[in-house]
């Protein structure tokens, strides 16, 4: 009697795991579908940070609200001319973009957006990189804006759009200089774009890139002050299925070390989202010329808002066509010939 007792209690023990389990996963999966799809109404949900304790379980439980990203300004409100054009990408999915001309087209600066954000959200950038002597080009990834869809894979079948805007510009004008700029998401694409998909660019800004999927979805709970494990596990593993891709293995970290073109990294010290080390580790495995700018007090935000002279130093000196020359030497550790550094080397003031 006691044995059966005891094998009863196992059982319903059992039966319990299985059942908490299998709804832990039934939650992940409906908040992984509600992260990567654009909502077409509602009251979109707070950034974590905002959230206060009763909102942040009531998150839990049912989910985030992410609307599909609209903008209401234009070049113009920042002073720049455009066109508005619109760009094929895979499939049937087409972007939307808006081309801000300079009479003599030397240098095109491709912009790209971050998760849950649209073309409009980097106006500021393109005023400063315009005045910077670059033309600009800024794109919609698929789902936001003037784009068609209405999902996101933070930046995974977002390369393919990046390829795509770089393919548009150098039919458009092949001669020119092409600077990919991207921030988080769009920073990730970019990665993934030239250090996977084979994209050529002249140069590459990345501001707020994070090191893996898994670890920014960490951080997105580590922010709501909630343990990660194992829902961030459970979220990357639902999400990329719910995709067509492995989420454990997009990883901006990764790809950085096939890309070999010049590129400055810029992040914010008190980044919550993508943490300082993140960045740190995507910079350490970035094979060509490159630059590392930290922004103190700075989280995750555009840093063109707050540091404007610190931000416009920083990238003129991107621009440059003698930048891979006179940046070789980060190539390399003292008395070495091509060999990449595996600590990158001090912040510079």
């Amino acid at each position: 009697m006691r044995n059966w007792n005891v094998r009863r209690g196992c059982a319903i023990s059992l039966l319990f795991l299985a059942m908490a389990f299998g709804g832990l996963n039934l939650l992940a999966f409906r908040h992984a579908h509600a992260m990567l799809h654009y909502a077409s109404s509602g009251m979109r949900t707070h950034r974590p940070e905002e959230l206060s304790i009763w909102r942040k379980v009531r998150v839990l439980f049912s989910g985030v609200t992410i609307l599909r990203p609209q903008g209401q300004k234009t070049p113009p409100s920042v002073g720049l001319p455009f066109v508005a054009v619109t760009i094929p990408s895979t499939g049937q999915v087409r972007l939307g973009a808006w081309f801000c001309p300079k009479k003599d087209v030397r240098c095109v600066a491709i912009l790209f957006h971050g998760y849950g954000g649209e073309k409009s959200a980097l106006l500021p950038e393109a005023r400063q990189l315009y005045d910077l002597g670059c033309a600009v080009l800024l794109v919609d990834f698929r789902g936001s804006g003037q784009s068609s869809e209405a999902y996101t894979t933070v930046g995974y079948a977002e390369a393919e759009d990046v390829a795509a805007a770089v393919t548009y510009a150098r039919g458009q004008w092949p001669e020119a200089r092409l600077v990919l700029f991207g921030q988080s998401m769009g920073a990730a694409a970019i990665l993934r774009a030239v250090g996977r998909l084979g994209v050529k660019a002249d140069g590459l800004i990345l501001e707020g890139v994070f090191d893996t999927m898994l670890n920014t979805v960490r951080h997105r709970f580590e922010s709501m002050r909630v343990p990660s494990f194992p829902c961030a596990e459970l979220l990357v593993f639902w999400g990329g299925r719910q995709m067509g891709f492995d989420g454990f293995s997009h990883n901006p970290a990764d790809y950085a070390a096939d890309v070999t073109c010049p590129a400055l990294v810029m992040h914010g010290k008190d980044d919550p989202r993508a943490r300082l080390a993140d960045a740190r580790q995507v910079f350490d495995q970035l094979g060509g010329p490159r630059k590392f700018r930290e922004f103190t007090a700075t989280g995750h935000e555009p840093y063109v808002r707050h540091h404007r002279e610190e931000w416009r130093a920083a990238v003129s000196g991107m621009l440059e066509p003698e930048f891979r020359i006179q940046n070789s030497a980060f190539n390399q550790e003292p008395g070495t010939k091509n060999q990449e550094p595996r600590t990158p080397p001090p912040t510079e003031p």
